[in-house]
């Protein structure tokens, strides 16, 4: 199963799932893989949360602008056991944000960018970031602090900040600097950003997901 909110190149197909709403009129966008139970996504006055029962499934919308620095809160009242997120399959996470970058890795390999373009043709319309930083809530806390991830064959890194095994039904607040962890990842100067994106995934050990995700601001680091 997906190891990340985002796009695999491994990745089943994407369709296009209900939104909520709320989170449509906010410019976000539901999609599901092939075969898995989409999560519920609903709106909050100022985030969103998300609901489910071993499921699978990201929103996501479009940001354009120079990398910089994000900030968020997030919170967990359900999520999957800690399981090891440097592999494929088994790999459940309560939840993640991803944020999409419009270009490659600086020493982007033509199997990448080959791999890339077969991801893309299961996509369809959805446009897919060339390099992605992807946070998360989930694992063993025995990973690496900072992972390639294993869905994206080079082109996603990971970094966990909250591990599975983190603290339920409280508030924990989010800083990190996407010019710097690009250049950290990657190499070279961060391209433009294009989306981000927010999702769970607990299809593999039939999780029940409660989460939620507030206050996302993109904002100059100082």
């Amino acid at each position: 199963m997906l190891a990340t909110v985002t796009l695999g190149l491994a990745a089943p197909a994407l369709a296009r799932a209900a939104t909520d709403a709320g989170l449509a009129a906010a410019g976000w966008q539901h999609l599901e893989y092939d075969g898995i139970r989409p999560a519920s996504f609903r709106a909050l006055p100022d985030g969103v949360a998300v609901e489910g029962q071993g499921a699978g499934s990201f929103i996501w919308r479009r940001v354009p602008g120079a990398a910089a620095c994000l900030s968020w809160r997030w919170r967990v009242e359900a999520g999957p056991p800690p399981t090891d997120l440097t592999r494929r399959g088994g790999d459940d996470r309560a939840i993640s944000l991803a944020v999409g970058f419009q270009g490659w890795p600086t020493r982007s390999t033509v199997w990448q960018r080959t791999q890339h373009a077969v991801a893309q043709a299961r996509a369809g319309s959805h446009s897919l970031p060339r390099s992605m930083l992807i946070y998360a809530w989930g694992g063993t806390g025995q990973e690496p602090a900072s992972f390639y991830s294993p869905w994206m064959g080079g082109l996603g890194k990971v970094r966990i900040l909250r591990p599975a095994q983190a603290p339920t039904g409280r508030w924990f607040e989010e800083r990190v600097d996407l010019a710097a962890e690009w250049r950290a990842a990657f190499g070279g100067d961060p391209p433009p950003l294009q989306e981000i994106a927010i999702g769970t995934d607990a299809d593999d050990t039939q999780s029940r997901i409660s989460a939620m995700v507030e206050r996302i601001r993109f904002t100059a680091c100082s």
